[in-house]
């Protein structure tokens, strides 16, 4: 008897000696390359041009970080970001949630039909061209709606909380109907509130979207005034580019190269969205709707 004990113990501590290590390599391979990504956008242009992996820089230098800042519109298009990322989460997870709380009840009529062609979207586009002459059509082209009323509906979102959706007690829905409520007040606040895991999941994704989104404004936007982070950073990428190559062959000496210039948006552009990530990440425990209801 001891002896299983004994070897029960040792079995025990080795798996946790095996996940232990294997979890310590998998955190090595993350963290070393955003490391390295991080503390190479502070090095000099000397220490870049040397090439290879630098764990610490030899010379320190902020040069990447003004030449990004150095465009005085970079709060304006900041702003911009910000307005079409929290705008664009807000609307795009209510019009998912309402389109998916009708298409889960059963009892809807034409439910198949819209699901069947919800589905098809998800598949099959009009392409760039017609979805272009689409959003000229609409007066969209140079309006800060463009980065709001295309994104509206995803389809993909709307399963998800559709299925979501049927998970929730019907109980708590005819109790709810037989106190007087009507289908938007139960929606808001039964279905809302219980759904807050996934609403929170699919709003994390679609706000990554936002943020990250460039082909946007690439093919519909020209008025400089609506340009987010993403396309002012780009411009500064470019001009960068530019630069480094009228000054080869050269004698000027430059304090920043295009590589510590792109270092440097990507920091910029993945703090945002790091700093927000452990806000959220409470609401990805699904476990909220537990002991809710007793049948």
């Amino acid at each position: 008897m001891e002896r299983k004990i004994m070897r029960k113990d040792w079995d025990s501590r080795v798996f946790d000696t095996i996940n232990i290590t294997c979890l310590s390599i998998v955190l090595i391979l993350i963290l070393v390359p955003l490391w390295n990504v991080v503390i190479s956008s502070f090095s000099s242009s000397k220490a870049l041009a040397e090439g290879g992996f630098i764990f610490w820089p030899s010379e320190l230098s902020l040069e990447n970080y003004r030449a990004v800042f150095r465009d005085d519109s970079i709060g304006q298009s900041f702003f911009i970001s910000v307005a079409k990322t929290v705008i664009g989460v807000l609307t795009h997870v209510l019009f998912c949630a309402m389109v998916a709380y009708g298409l889960s009840k059963s009892n809807v009529r034409g439910r198949k039909f819209y699901v069947t062609m919800g589905v098809i979207t998800m598949f099959f586009s009009g392409g760039m061209i017609p979805t272009y002459l689409l959003i000229k059509s609409l007066g969209l082209l140079n309006s800060f709606w463009v980065y709001i009323i295309p994104a509206l509906l995803s389809f993909y979102d709307v399963i998800i909380l559709m299925n979501f959706f049927r998970n929730v007690p019907s109980s708590l829905e005819e109790s709810a109907k037989i106190d007087g409520a009507g289908d938007w007040r139960v929606f808001l606040s039964i279905f809302i509130p219980l759904s807050m895991p996934a609403m929170a999941t699919i709003a994390m994704f679609n706000g990554v979207n936002q943020w990250n989104d460039f082909m946007t404004t690439k093919l519909y936007v020209t008025n400089e005034a609506l340009y987010p982070l993403q396309m002012k950073l780009y411009e500064i990428i470019v001009q960068s580019q530019t630069q480094s190559m009228q000054n080869i062959g050269g004698s000027v000496i430059i304090e920043t190269t295009t590589k510590g210039v792109q270092l440097a948006t990507i920091v910029i552009t993945t703090l945002p969205i790091v700093a927000i990530y452990p806000l959220l990440q409470r609401y990805f425990i699904s476990g909220m709707m537990l002991g809710a209801v007793k049948e």
